[in-house]
């Protein structure tokens, strides 16, 4: 590339790329890559929220609604959230947690036979089979019998078949175990770490190194290839300094084409949508710094319990707490900075809080 971009062209390509026109849900599941998940609802899950902006005619609930007809599973990748199958595949084999001890595992094979021989299984089946009793996780005490769904399903030993009502629905199933040598590791991990490159691009040098350790710890098998490629980053991703600092994107693409133009239409973002998921970028982009506070005591929040940014063209100007209130939409918003003043903005969110209304509620 002869010229390097400037930080408002990053800025306008990575609005651009990541808001592209509103598609089918298996298109834009498949041109994200991977999509976040969250069980919060405040006032929608995250991956409604993030697919909102993206497909076209979407409402609440229908990837879970549409979930077994799409070529999509549920896995964990570098967060918990969906992937086209195929990507799924190379996630596995995955080794057992490491918190899991002879007696765990012994728990767990029990628990993937049941599965096996009893077809779609609800937690609550295993809760009721088994008396395994509570276990103390992540701040929190656990339900075995959940904790060793979710660990079989993280090495790939269950899938989600479905879900109900928000419950996954587990069935066995069984990935075909890829090549252990240094070169099939080395394609895995390549590929993954593509995956999130071109969901987050373009990254920040800090970033990328942040992406691969979350590769690193999310899948195992290929720690030492993420690593390696982290090493190598500018020989595998197009890269340029900007003000000092070193950027990275895909190989194909080009910051500085033409055709990365930005609207001006105002969307009110999920916290994990990928435009926003790296605050790293969002501060470099948007000079203000963004947090997610809804797991704080509500005294020190700043925000509000579920702020989502709030982009109007290419400025993310402030953050909106949102709420549906007998049936109709409410919301409470901040700002960065001022305020911004005059019709363009008022009709920018009024159109915005509109399709939010739709989303949520089926009505305008």
């Amino acid at each position: 590339m002869p010229d390097s971009p400037t930080l408002r062209q990053l800025r306008r390509y990575a609005i651009a790329r990541s808001l592209f026109p509103p598609t089918t849900l298996p298109r834009a599941i498949a041109r994200l890559g991977f999509v976040q998940a969250d069980p919060m609802r405040a006032p929608a899950r995250a991956q409604d929220l993030i697919l909102a902006h993206r497909v076209r005619d979407y409402r609440a609930g229908d990837l879970e609604r549409r979930y077994e007809r799409l070529d999509v599973e549920e896995a964990f990748f570098i967060n918990y959230g969906f992937l086209p199958r195929e990507t799924v595949a190379l996630l596995h084999p995955r080794p057992a947690p490491r918190s899991w001890d002879a007696r765990m595992r012994a728990r767990a094979r029990k628990v993937l036979a049941f599965v096996r021989e009893r077809g779609p299984t609800y937690p609550r089946d295993v809760q009721a089979h088994f008396d395994h009793g509570r276990i103390h996780r992540w701040g929190a005490d656990l339900d075995v019998g959940k904790h060793l769904l979710e660990g079989l399903h993280y090495r790939g030993e269950l899938r989600v078949a479905r879900r109900e009502s928000g419950t996954r629905v587990y069935v066995a199933t069984g990935h075909a175990p890829h090549g252990d040598g240094r070169e099939a590791r080395l394609a895995r991990a390549g590929s993954l770490l593509d995956v999130a490159v071109r969901l987050y691009a373009p990254l920040p040098a800090s970033s990328l190194a942040y992406v691969c350790g979350l590769l690193r710890n999310g899948v195992p098998p290929v720690a030492a290839e993420t690593r390696r490629f982290r090493q190598q980053a500018g020989s595998r991703y197009a890269h340029a300094k900007v003000d000092g600092r070193l950027w990275f994107w895909p190989p194909d693409e080009n910051p500085l084409s033409a055709r990365h133009q930005v609207d001006d239409r105002l969307r009110i973002l999920s916290p994990f949508d990928p435009l926003v998921w790296d605050r790293r970028r969002f501060h470099l982009f948007w000079g203000w710094e963004y947090k997610f506070e809804a797991y704080l005591p509500a005294h020190k929040r700043r925000m509000g319990h579920y702020a989502m940014p709030v982009l109007w063209g290419e400025s993310v100007v402030g953050w909106a707490n949102v709420r549906v209130v007998d049936g109709r939409l409410r919301h409470d918003l901040g700002f960065a900075g001022r305020r911004p003043a005059g019709r363009a903005f008022r009709r920018a969110l009024d159109d915005a809080l509109e399709r939010m209304q739709e989303f949520l509620t089926g009505t305008g």
